[in-house]
């Protein structure tokens, strides 16, 4: 009885209140977002496996010629001009909640006007898993795997329409703007088409088809195992292969086998023709630069050959 009544004495001790709980629940919490922005409603669960239907595709061979990887185009000036260029394109993801700048409105009308690109709205954090943590600002344009031909369907696609092949061969060539100016060159001058290596070599990414203006869309673009076999098959279907070098035994002008079907090689501007693929051509070419340069970049010492090649034929 005497332990009941000390408990019930009235000494203050610790009395249990609210926290502040009420007070809190009188202030305004701001406008309710909308429903695909609150976790667990069902739009946002919708908005969020919308938003996950990005496939990454592994390189793979398929058919002759095989696919490249798809490829993200980021950033709110990147995503713009790959739409002006026409880069082929499968989804524009689009920030939740954006800010509606010029640019913004400007891919939206892009993607509006030339259709067949689907528009994908996401949140932040899943733009940011999709492109690893870059500085997407909020747009994200998912361009589709490359499909390449394989190098002996240039040679017959061109005997088919009774013309002599035209091909031009990179050798060691890794820069994407390079490769898209050699495609845009051979377009212009008539090549049927641009062979590259599968491995340590540019591949057709949405900066060589911006590169292109539009040409990759006209002149395919080929992927060799191996480029010095590649080339040798070309020798067997009846092309002469002409090699791009400093100190090349004849001058561009005065090669005739230009003339006829030609395979012409071109390697990198540092480190040139690589041993085997210099072993493999029938004519190793110097282009004459009277102005001292000590050499030019891929893009334009194939446009120097591919326009001499053209004026022989013409």
């Amino acid at each position: 009885m005497a332990a009941n009544n000390r408990r019930m004495s009235g000494k203050k001790g610790a009395q249990v209140g609210s926290g502040g709980q009420r007070r809190r629940g009188l202030e305004g919490k701001g406008p309710t977002p909308p429903a695909e922005a609150r976790k667990g409603h069902k739009k946002n669960r919708v908005a969020n496996a919308k938003a996950k239907q990005i496939v990454r595709r592994p390189a793979h061979p398929k058919g002759r010629g095989g696919k490249g990887t798809s490829e993200m185009v980021v950033g709110r000036n990147s995503v713009v001009e790959a739409l002006r260029e026409g880069v082929p394109a499968m989804t524009l993801y689009v920030q939740q909640f954006i800010d509606n700048d010029e640019r913004v409105r400007e891919a939206l009308q892009l993607v509006a006007e030339r259709g067949g690109i689907h528009l994908m709205e996401a949140p932040r954090p899943e733009l940011d898993r999709m492109t690893n943590g870059l500085n997407h600002q909020g747009l994200v344009l998912q361009v589709p795997p490359y499909e390449y031909a394989h190098p002996e369907d240039l040679a017959a696609a061109a005997y088919d329409e009774g013309q002599d092949p035209l091909i031009v061969a990179l050798d060691g060539v890794t820069d994407p703007r390079n490769l898209g100016a050699v495609v845009r060159s051979a377009s212009a001058f008539g090549g049927h088409g641009v062979v590259v290596p599968e491995r340590r070599a540019a591949g057709m990414t949405a900066g060589a088809w911006k590169t292109s203006a539009g040409a990759a869309a006209r002149t395919p673009v080929a992927r060799a195992a191996n480029l010095t076999r590649a080339l040798e098959s070309y020798k067997k279907a009846g092309l002469v292969v002409v090699g791009l070098a400093a100190d090349g035994e004849v001058e561009v002008g005065e090669l005739e086998a230009l003339g006829g079907p030609v395979v012409i090689v071109v390697g990198s501007e540092g480190k040139g023709l690589s041993r085997l693929v210099g072993e493999t051509c029938d004519f190793r070419v110097r282009i004459p630069m009277p102005g001292g340069a000590e050499s030019l970049n891929a893009g334009v010492a194939a446009g120097v050959v591919l326009y001499e090649a053209a004026r022989r034929r013409a």
